[in-house]
């Protein structure tokens, strides 16, 4: 398929629904197995749900959507498209104060709700919304004082209404906005990023072109990271473009049981998932002994010696290929067997996991990217990866690094600004060049990423201090679940530690006696505090995409973090 031709995402869909097999199997939703759509019953589900919202809506307006990942997602966001409407994804997260934030703000015509647990969270903020029109159910809710407004997806798809789409009559270009995403927020209330069918259909170019010697003709696809984000909304254009198989996730405590299941050749996931992998499978292979040991050690010091291109001797590439079979296959095996690529992003992926995955056979190509970039910026081919960067440029993204070593992007993908808000969209595009706010360095054409601007931590000595580095090693301790570095404007760090539970404030001294060992003066930790509570979505200590929320951490440990010092 030829993307950069296309005028707008909708003709994605339309050409791949041409080629396919109109019963193939196109959507499934693994929490319920019944759930599940062909190619067929897609295309009809968007058509007749696009009846509905064109009724209620003008082009241009607004559809807040609001739902867990599940086959729907997808029918309603093209819906909404074919509606002449821009999709608002939120995520199911949120608190009713963050969906009264978000509607006020872009006031959308129509609400697409799944369950009667989200939409308890949206029914009083919407009694006094006179802009929404109509209220679209996916499951049953409650007897309620929006009834009026009220109708069920079930209905719509039940209606008996035909309709013929002429992709040549569709009033979509490439400059025109296909959605609007709010940033999760880390710190003050979210901005919506206005996205366009043309930086969303470039990323989708740069992605195919990538993965391209990994695909094959139906590739499965298992999504479990919040449709609401742009990492995934985006991924989800690329399933299509190569007319994938997709599989719905039941939530992350299944996500090993659903891979089984779902066989995925490829799965996007944040650096989280893959911390928690590589401790796990470490946590197994520490309880190995004797010769099962000794070829698991040997895996990955020949792993890790292949990832960086350097020669085999003949014995070793003989030991290579016994690994092969007896220990990565097996690995590969529990996660469906069929797995060519783990994508990260989101975040960075600490180097010594990147490493572990890669050489034990599960091949992790990381990535680099922000919402407002649509929102892949680089990410490493399988043929040649370097772990500690986030590869190479996708087509068609020009990146410099300015001369204070920030992180500049320019073309089609970057966003078309914040909704709303011109003064704070002219804070960061200047000269259609896109500021990140990453600090990073090119070498050899690819990107890595040395630091964080608004993270960095300035000592009362005048040192400059990145956290995320720190945090990733102590994270990656068996022992530790998360953490947070401290120190901004004093003379020393200190973290916050979560540990595992049953593990020993002794252990936690001794674990961060032996990460001081590697890391400058500067940047050893000199006191610690062990906490009870992990940081998660719920306690609101965690954006949807497990990145931590440190102005909110530190807010609420402030007392704890003081006392450090």
């Amino acid at each position: 398929m030829n993307l950069s031709s296309k005028n707008n995402l909708l003709e994605v869909f339309f050409e791949q629904y041409a080629k396919q097999n109109k019963d193939d199997l196109f959507l499934k939703w693994l929490k319920f197995p019944s759930k599940k759509f062909s190619w067929k019953e897609t295309n009809l589900s968007i058509c007749k749900l696009s009846i509905e919202i064109k009724k209620n809506i003008k082009k241009g307006d607004r559809c807040l959507l609001i739902s867990e990942d599940r086959p729907e997602w997808l029918i309603s966001d093209l819906a909404i498209m074919l509606a002449g409407g821009i999709t608002v994804p939120a995520y199911t997260t949120y608190t009713e104060k963050d969906y009264e934030f978000i509607i006020d703000d872009c006031q959308p015509s129509i609400l697409v709700v799944s369950s009667n647990d989200l939409f308890k969270k949206i029914k009083y903020i919407s009694l006094n919304k006179q802009f929404i029109n109509k209220i679209i159910i996916f499951d049953d809710v409650d007897k309620n004082k929006l009834e009026h407004k009220i109708i069920k997806l079930k209905d719509i798809l039940n209606s008996k209404e035909n309709f013929f789409v002429e992709t040549t009559k569709l009033k979509l270009n490439r400059k025109d906005i296909a959605c609007i995403i709010y940033t999760s927020g880390t710190g003050g209330n979210p901005k919506g990023v206005m996205l366009s069918h043309g930086g969303i259909l470039s990323n989708c170019e740069g992605a195919v072109e990538m993965l391209k010697p990994i695909l094959s003709k139906r590739t499965n696809f298992l999504t479990w990271l919040p449709l609401s984000h742009s990492y995934e909304h985006t991924v989800q254009f690329v399933q299509i473009s190569i007319g994938a198989k997709i599989y719905y996730a039941e939530g992350i405590d299944k996500l090993i049981k659903n891979m089984s299941e779902s066989k995925p050749e490829i799965m996007t996931a944040v650096p989280r998932f893959y911390q928690n992998l590589y401790q796990k499978i470490n946590n197994t292979f520490k309880k190995q002994s004797g010769f099962k040991l000794k070829l698991i050690n040997l895996t990955i010091k020949l792993g890790i010696k292949d990832l960086e291109k350097q020669k085999f001797t003949f014995n070793e590439k003989v030991i290579n290929k016994i690994c092969d079979f007896l220990v990565r296959k097996k690995i590969k095996n529990q996660f469906g067997g069929n797995l060519k690529a783990f994508v990260s992003g989101g975040a960075a992926l600490d180097k010594d996991i990147g490493n572990f995955l890669n050489s034990i056979g599960l091949p992790t190509l990381q990535g680099y990217g922000l919402t407002e970039a649509s929102p892949v910026v680089s990410c490493n081919p399988k043929s040649y990866i370097k772990v500690d960067t986030v590869g190479i440029p996708f087509k068609g993204n020009q990146i410099k690094i300015n001369e204070d070593g920030e992180i500049l992007i320019k073309g089609e993908n970057v966003m078309l600004g914040y909704w709303g808000q011109p003064e704070a969209t002219n804070e960061v595009i200047k000269n259609d060049w896109l500021y990140t706010g990453d600090i990073g360095e090119i070498s050899e054409g690819y990107l890595k990423i040395t630091d964080r601007k608004k993270d960095i931590i300035v000592t009362t000595g005048g040192d400059n201090i990145s956290p995320a580095k720190i945090e990733n090693k102590i994270s990656s301790s068996s022992e530790i679940e998360q953490c947070l570095v401290y120190g901004d404007k004093k003379s020393y760090l200190v973290a916050l530690i979560v540990p595992i539970k049953e593990t020993t404030k002794e252990k936690i001294d001794i674990i961060l006696a032996e990460i001081n060992k590697s890391l400058s003066l500067i940047e050893k930790i000199k006191k610690f505090e062990l906490i009870n509570e992990n940081f998660t979505i719920e306690n609101g200590l965690l954006t949807p995409t497990m990145k931590v929320k440190r102005n909110k951490v530190i807010k609420k440990y402030k007392n704890t973090l003081e006392n450090l010092y």
